[in-house]
């Protein structure tokens, strides 16, 4: 029986590998959060704020006569029209061939962007669960490019339960090299043997599955409750921050690594009880 999908999909094409091909839809995997909207407006009045499109001469600009362009140097711009857009051609814009398999492990996170759920189309089936098993078997990730609203993407394919999830992936040019950050080595540190012990231990300590209902946004409902207070011309205390304690000297790393084991597990791992008063965040 074909899946039914009651999600509009995002784009539909096909996933092949040696001669087999899937026909699929893109369907987004994740939602947006349900952040708190603000509007800008005038202090005095508490109008709203209108956004326009103003030239750097102060003028204001209809859409229609907005254009794109690529500056070549100061001031100096190639316009670009759809014509322009639509010669730049690629190739199977309807498949996403993919390439190469490769260890899921051996990819650096960073190259992860934005996932989606694959879903087969009609009569692709047999050959979707048939890629999916095949690569939870293997513990394989397959690698392959395609292109989407009118831009060509890297993209992992990956099975995820009875799913298989396609990953948009940054390219390799799009990434920053780490060798041009300062950063410790365990060499310059002088990691000490009895501090790796302790800090594996601490680690061990506050190992569990991952469950992500444990997280919530507790800043989005705090401030909600402000709105809600505010809306009734209730004004809530505000706590002032409390002044952090510095990092103190290194020679003191063991000791903090001791006083963290020797906390109880259960003190430890208990949520932190909400506080009746807001904490005020520091401006930037």
């Amino acid at each position: 029986m074909p899946c039914v999908n009651t999600m509009a999909s995002i784009w539909k094409g096909a996933v092949s590998f040696g001669l087999v091909n899937i026909p699929v839809e893109l369907h987004s995997a994740v939602k947006a959060a349900d952040h708190i909207a603000f509007r800008q407006l005038d202090r005095k009045t508490h109008k709203p704020i209108k956004l326009d499109r103003v030239s750097t001469k102060g003028e204001s600009v209809p859409w229609k006569d907005i254009v794109k362009g690529y500056e070549i140097s100061r001031n100096k711009f190639v316009i670009m029209d759809d014509k322009d857009f639509d010669a730049v051609k690629i190739k199977m814009s309807r498949v996403l061939e993919i390439t190469d398999f490769v260890p899921g492990e051996s990819i650096d996170p960073r190259f992860f962007d934005m996932p989606y759920f694959l879903v087969p189309q009609e009569g692709g089936e047999k050959a979707y669960a048939l890629l999916r098993d095949a690569l939870e078997e293997t513990e394989k990730v397959g690698i392959g490019t395609f292109a989407l609203r009118q831009k060509q993407h890297l993209a992992a394919i990956k099975p995820t339960g009875n799913a298989l999830v396609l990953e948009i992936m940054r390219f390799d040019s799009e990434l920053v090299d780490p060798r041009s950050l300062k950063l410790p080595t365990t060499a310059s540190v002088k990691l000490k043997p009895q501090e790796k012990t302790m800090a594996k231990q601490l680690i061990a300590a506050f190992a569990s599955e991952f469950d992500a209902s444990k997280y919530k946004d507790t800043y989005q409902d705090e401030l909600m409750r402000i709105i809600k207070a505010k809306s009734k011309g209730k004004e809530l205390p505000v706590e002032e921050d409390e002044e952090e304690e510095d990092g103190g000297d290194v020679l003191d790393l063991v000791a903090r690594l001791k006083a963290s084991l020797e906390k109880p597990s259960a003190a430890r791992r208990k949520p932190a009880a909400k506080k009746k008063t807001v904490k005020r965040r520091k401006s930037a």
